[in-house]
């Protein structure tokens, strides 16, 4: 039984690590956030110390390191994508292998750090990049690689998560902390590209503000037209009122069923790290590396076969 401290306990993802934690037969021994929403915990681990100040938290992390009966093993971070950076460094600094969830930092020059203190600690930095356990997508990775196809596959990657008046107002809306909607929501799927699709060749920004992005990626074996946003006037007329998700990626005008199933992953990877196949920090690098330079590239017009259809109704 490894053990095991949460970073982030009461946001969004944390309930899929504390789950994961658990159905790997693991223990949550320690947690914490500034907020004290965490009321999950008793339906998971309730026998978990918790604290709302970092300092309190360390100090206790720090204590049990002295012991290698009660030393924690990992440290699991779930915090706002600004904080990703000295919360993965000061648990690698407890001598902790460390998960965190995506984007695992903003730059290349953070990732290098990173690099840095692993090699200065001796411990080892994992990211959560589910999509790559996801059957759906192994099969169509397996498909392209047997596939002797001439020329590239053509694929529109289509991502809308309605969010209402609240994520403008938390730090998801502000970009210096989640570093903007293709960052934020788009890194997982840019690494699942990356991940069928081979090396990026091509990165064009069509279209960016607050609640959207898109644009045309072109990779060894696919060109790419992606569309991300968060406002739910995009969402499909079949769809709005119904549901507030869309999610679809075509390959050659087929369409690649993935929504069942993604929210089940975090234990498979969790299973994958413990049994060491996790993916570190040079797996993340591509992912990094793409969306920093979304982030400060210039808008150009797109080229007729580069647009993904939704351009046209944004440029309006």
């Amino acid at each position: 039984m490894k053990r095991f401290a949460l970073i982030g306990a009461a946001g969004y993802i944390a309930p899929r690590h504390m789950k994961a934690i658990k159905e790997t037969g693991n223990d949550l021994t320690i947690a914490y956030d500034i907020n004290d929403s965490v009321g999950i915990i008793d339906s998971i681990s309730p026998q978990s110390e918790f604290f709302t100040e970092f300092e309190r938290f360390y100090d206790y992390a720090y204590r049990l390191k002295r012991d290698p009966q009660t030393a924690l093993d990992y440290v699991a971070i779930c915090t706002p994508n600004y904080l990703h950076l000295p919360h993965i460094t000061a648990s690698l600094r407890l001598g902790c292998d460390v998960i965190c969830e995506k984007p695992l930092v903003p730059t290349k020059e953070d990732l290098e750090e990173l690099l840095r203190v692993e090699q200065e600690t001796g411990k080892k930095v994992y990211n959560i990049l589910q999509l790559r356990h996801h059957q759906a997508i192994l099969d169509l990775k397996k498909e392209v690689e047997e596939a002797n196809k001439e020329g590239k596959y053509e694929v529109e990657l289509t991502y809308i998560t309605s969010r209402g008046k609240w994520y403008m107002e938390s730090w998801k809306g502000d970009s210096r902390k989640s570093f903007g909607v293709a960052t934020n929501i788009g890194v997982h799927f840019f690494d699942m590209l990356h991940f069928v699709f081979g090396k990026l060749e091509k990165n064009v920004l069509h279209y960016a503000d607050e609640q959207k992005a898109a644009g045309y990626l072109e990779y060894e074996k696919a060109k790419v037209r992606w569309f991300l946003s968060i406002d739910a006037n995009d969402l499909p007329a079949e769809v709005k009122g119904k549901q507030p998700t869309f999610r679809t990626i075509t390959v050659d005008g087929k369409e690649i069923e993935f929504s069942k199933g993604f929210t089940d992953l975090h234990t498979v990877s969790y299973e994958e790290i413990l049994a060491g196949r996790g993916y570190g920090l040079e797996d993340a690098r591509f992912s990094v590396e793409t969306v920093e330079y979304i982030r400060t590239a210039p808008i150009e017009v797109a080229k007729p076969e580069e647009g993904h259809p939704v351009l046209a109704q944004l440029l309006k």
